[in-house]
């Protein structure tokens, strides 16, 4: 698949990219995608979750009346789940949710994922470039100069750089990501996605 690349104003470099069929023309897997998307969400969960039980609630250990002749059922605490304010039975407790994948499955979800943004021609490549310092109106300016979208952007960045991921950090339509950081939700959350020139090269390296 051959694209132009971009400037940074919208007109064509003159430069022309071929992507690797290896990593944006490969046969999608959507189970591979499925459970690669589920490890990515239930790593990020925290697992803090918690509620006291009926030996942790603050509540006299009293015996509410006595054991027979009451005309009810025995109750022996306040602290029982069946009263308000007492314990809770099998609430959550503090645990971890991350599992692992086969690092072969995950870089097949990712090449997937790729592959399915290549087919629907949501990729814009653009030329590299800098920001001398975080300015949210030039970053937008320069997403719409090469028709990247207004909703659901991923930039995909060679290498770190710190103005241009502080320009996007208040565009909630807009996610700044390294090569080094890129992963099968975050492509497949994105409507479109824009590399800019050169991550196609690292992308293609690390699968040969």
């Amino acid at each position: 698949m051959e694209l132009s690349v971009y400037k940074i104003d919208g007109s064509e470099s003159g430069k022309k990219i071929v992507l690797d069929e290896n990593v944006f023309g490969v046969t999608p897997n959507d189970h591979a995608i499925y459970l690669d998307v589920v490890q990515y969400l239930a790593n990020q969960r925290q697992g803090t979750a918690k509620t006291k039980d009926r030996s942790e609630v603050a509540y006299s250990t009293k015996k509410l009346g006595r054991q027979k002749g009451g005309g009810g059922a025995r109750h022996g605490s306040l602290k029982a789940n069946i009263f308000v304010g007492g314990g809770r039975v099998f609430g959550p407790v503090p645990r971890s949710y991350r599992h692992k994948l086969n690092k072969k499955l995950k870089q097949l979800a990712r090449l997937s994922a790729l592959s399915y943004k290549a087919q629907d021609n949501a990729i814009t490549v653009v030329e590299q470039f800098e920001m001398d310092a975080p300015k949210t109106k030039e970053l937008m300016k320069i997403l719409a100069n090469i028709n990247a979208g207004s909703r659901k952007v991923l930039v995909v960045l060679p290498s770190n750089s710190t103005n241009i991921y502080l320009s996007s950090r208040n565009l909630p339509e807009v996610k700044v990501i390294t090569v080094d950081e890129i992963n099968t939700y975050a492509i497949m959350n994105a409507n479109s996605l824009v590399l800019v020139d050169g991550v196609q090269e690292i992308l293609a390296s690390r699968v040969r």
